[in-house]
């Protein structure tokens, strides 16, 4: 078995910014796992959010044992961006080695399309609205605020998309007193949900308050062992591949954090088509998708996701799985 890692750059189609800062390009980490001539493919995006870099997570894959399969890389790797790459490729080097599809190894009934948010990164009220205007047409809207002045940003974005369903995520870039003050005012505005509105870690107050407005944990979910530590506080869960450490955790996650009362989210880093292969399978039955990473380039893979009407398609043989 050999492992192949490399480093590439998508260009993104317009800067996109978050509360934690701006970028133009999407920094991957491309993995190979090739066993007998065959060759499975995985994506991962470093993300410093949680001390990950290109260089860190490439050491951390190039540790990895000769002798490798699923059971000993959850071993070998922690949650993270690392573990999700070798993990997906794992999946797909055993669909291929099989001729089978990946959700036919796992058990699962066969993909369907679905609807997928599409993201308006944070930017100034007017240029928000505009955007939203632009992608009005689109059935579900997320919207990336965090600051203390995001009154306004609300307030031109329902004017600019009326009929759209609207997502918010702040990226633990609120505070308490700031969340109190604007949670009547989303819901006023026909929010169906806000992601994360405080810090991971420095969330307690959300157990104090009545959530009219469904609240679902980002930062503060990564893998199973996060559940334990959301319950009275959180509604839902973003469950995010890079976060998990793979599609194998990805799986469990999303079926004991549905045990557990949770709803689910599957959400993804910006990265190509790739990445958002795996995660497809994931949002089966979720209440929420948000796998809009390829819609933000301006390059994708050679047989990238299909994205229309009825949302992003299931990967083709030739992408992944």
């Amino acid at each position: 078995m050999k492992i192949t890692v490399t480093p590439e750059s998508f260009q993104l189609a317009e800067v996109f910014t978050i509360s934690r800062g701006s970028r133009t390009q999407a920094d991957v980490l491309t993995v190979q796992i090739s066993e007998n001539g065959v060759t499975g493919w995985g994506e991962c995006v470093p993300y410093a959010r949680y001390g990950e870099t290109i260089e860190t997570v490439t050491k951390a894959i190039g540790s990895l044992p000769p002798a490798l399969d699923r059971d000993v890389l959850a071993s070998a790797l922690p949650a993270g961006a690392a573990r999700n790459a070798v993990d997906c490729a794992l999946w797909d080097l055993e669909a291929k080695t099989h001729g089978k599809r990946v959700w036919q190894l796992a058990g699962l009934p066969a993909p369907k399309p679905q609807i997928t948010a599409y993201t308006l990164s944070l930017d100034t009220p007017q240029n928000m609205r505009a955007a939203a205007a632009r992608n009005a047409h689109r059935p579900l809207l997320k919207i990336k605020l965090g600051t203390a002045d995001d009154m306004a940003r609300l307030e031109a974005v329902r004017a600019g998309a009326p009929k759209a369903s609207i997502i918010v995520d702040a990226n633990e870039g609120w505070s308490a007193d700031v969340y109190s003050d604007l949670a009547p005012h989303l819901i006023r505005l026909g929010v169906a949900l806000v992601e994360q509105p405080l810090p991971a870690g420095q969330d307690d107050m959300l157990a104090e308050i009545a959530r009219p407005l469904p609240v679902c944990a980002d930062e503060a979910a990564h893998d199973r062992a996060s559940l334990p530590g959301l319950h009275g506080k959180y509604d839902m869960v973003n469950i995010k591949l890079d976060k998990t450490g793979g599609l194998t955790e990805a799986l469990a996650l999303k079926f004991q954090a549905i045990d557990q009362g949770f709803g689910v989210m599957i959400g993804c880093m910006v990265g190509s088509s790739l990445a958002m292969a795996p995660a497809v399978i994931v949002a089966q039955g979720a209440q929420v998708t948000d796998l809009d990473g390829p819609l933000l380039l301006s390059q994708d893979r050679a047989t990238p996701l299909k994205f229309d009407d009825a949302g992003v398609h299931p990967p083709q043989a030739e992408l992944w799985g």
